[in-house]
C-alpha cells in the first residue's frame, strides 16, 4: 500500500512519455512566438524598399510571410489543421491560391476593411480549430482559410505597390512557395505525430492553444493599437 502512489506515478509517466518532449517544445516555441509578437507587428521586406529586380523580388516574397509573425504562425496553423485528414492538403492551398488574389485586390488600389484586424483574427480561429478536441470539417476550414487568405494577401501587397512587373512577379512567386513549403512541411510533421504517439491529438492540440495566444496578442494589439 505504501508504494502504490510510486506505482501510479510511474505508470502515468510511461504512459505520456511519448508525448512530453514534443509538448514542451512547443510550449517552449509559443512563449518565444509570444515573446516576439510585439516586436514583429511592424513588419516590411527590404526595409520597405521596393524591391528593383527578379531576385529581390522573389526575396522579399519569401520573406514577408516569415518575418511577419502573423502570417507565419497562421501558415503553419493551416499546415497542422491539413495533417488532420486525408483532403486537408485543400486547406493550405486555398489560403495561398485566396492570397494572390487578396495581393490583385491591393495593387488594383481596392480597400478591403481592418485588415489587421481580421488577420489576427484568422490566427486566433485557427488557433481555436486545431485546439478543439474533435477535428474540423477540412472543407470548412478550407472556406474560412480562403477567406484569410485574401486579407493576408492583400497585407503582403503592401510591400509591391509601384513595383516593375518582373520584380512583382518574382514576389508573388516567393510568398506563394513560401507559404507551400511551410505549410505542406508542418503538414507532415502533423501526420508523424498523428502515427507515433499514443494520444495523438494532445501535442496538435497544445499547438493550437500557444498559437491561440499568438492571435489574442495581435488581436489586442489591432485592437487598442
Amino acid at each position: 500500500m505504501l508504494n502504490l502512489p510510486f506505482i501510479v506515478f510511474n505508470q502515468t509517466r510511461s504512459r505520456f512519455s511519448p508525448w512530453v518532449r514534443p509538448l514542451g517544445a512547443i510550449a517552449l516555441a509559443g512563449l518565444g512566438l509570444l515573446t516576439l509578437a510585439p516586436a514583429a507587428l511592424a513588419h516590411h521586406p527590404l526595409g520597405g524598399q521596393l524591391p528593383s529586380n527578379f531576385f529581390e523580388g522573389f526575396m522579399s516574397g519569401v520573406a514577408h510571410p516569415v518575418i511577419g509573425l502573423d502570417h507565419f504562425v497562421f501558415v503553419i496553423a493551416a499546415g497542422l489543421l491539413a495533417a488532420l485528414s486525408r483532403q486537408g492538403i485543400m486547406i493550405p492551398v486555398a489560403f495561398v491560391i485566396a492570397g494572390l488574389a487578396g495581393t490583385g485586390i491591393h495593387l488594383q488600389s481596392l480597400d478591403l476593411p481592418a485588415p489587421e484586424f481580421f488577420i489576427s483574427a484568422s490566427v486566433l480561429l485557427f488557433g481555436v480549430l486545431l485546439a478543439l478536441r474533435k477535428s474540423p470539417n477540412w472543407k470548412l476550414v478550407a472556406g474560412l482559410g480562403a477567406i484569410a487568405g485574401i486579407f493576408h494577401g492583400y497585407a503582403y501587397g503592401e510591400a509591391i505597390v509601384g513595383a516593375d512587373m518582373m520584380p512583382m512577379v518574382a514576389y508573388l512567386t516567393g510568398f506563394t512557395v513560401i507559404q507551400l513549403v511551410i505549410s505542406l512541411g508542418m503538414s507532415a510533421v502533423g501526420r508523424a505525430i498523428l502515427k507515433r504517439h499514443q494520444m495523438p491529438e494532445l501535442p496538435l492540440r497544445f499547438a493550437g492553444f500557444a498559437i491561440c495566444g499568438v492571435g489574442a496578442t495581435f488581436l489586442s494589439s489591432a485592437l487598442l493599437g
